[in-house]
């Protein structure tokens, strides 16, 4: 997917005005791009318009309409764009009660190294996690992920043949795994265009 440029962002004036809709379009666009595992995590793939409209909402929240700042958003974002070969993440641990999220991320440490694709008759591929900065330290992991998932050639190619696709993860203390079928599937495939 290419990545996003100056020229392919709202200025903040025209943004508040389109606010609602582009709103509106992203949010039935993410549907199709999530995959629960288990109650407490869930997969939310990236593409070139899910990384845009955070883009715009971090520009929006904070104001930013320098130049530069912008650059800086387009360098921190564009990495999120799947590039044709993978299949990019945010992997998210939720727990509503504060105090029940703080014993979880202790419990499932080093969980971010535990989330794999599958595509049936191949290897599985555990993803790349958090490749722009560390986000879990000693005693427990974050509650929010970013990950990548590098499929080879034999991969792509058989699910276009129709291979089943699965995600897991396989931490010691949480173990689950999910079949992205129909829409959900067609709609990851794309991203390898």
């Amino acid at each position: 997917m290419q990545k996003l440029t100056v020229a392919d962002l709202y200025s903040l004036e025209q943004y508040h005005k389109e606010r609602a809709a582009i709103r509106a379009r992203v949010l039935a666009h993410k549907r199709n791009r999530q995959v629960a595992l288990g109650s407490l995590t869930t997969l939310y793939f990236e593409d070139r318009l899910t990384i845009q409209y955070q883009i715009q909402e971090m520009l929006r929240v904070e104001r930013i309409f320098e130049a530069e700042a912008i650059e800086e958003e387009l360098a921190a974002y564009n990495p999120l764009i799947p590039d044709g070969s993978n299949l990019k993440a945010t992997f998210m641990i939720e727990v509503p009660d504060a105090e029940e999220r703080r014993r979880v991320l202790v419990k499932l440490k080093g969980i971010e190294d535990c989330v794999y694709a599958e595509v049936v008759g191949q290897d599985r591929v555990y993803a790349k996690a958090d490749e722009d900065l560390e986000r879990s330290n000693d005693a427990k992991t974050s509650a929010v992920h970013f990950l990548r998932f590098e499929f080879s050639d034999a991969m792509r190619q058989a699910l276009v043949g129709g291979a089943e696709l699965k995600f897991g993860v396989d931490h010691p203390a949480y173990s689950h795994t999910a079949a992205v079928t129909g829409v959900s599937l067609a709609t990851l495939l794309a991203d390898f265009q």
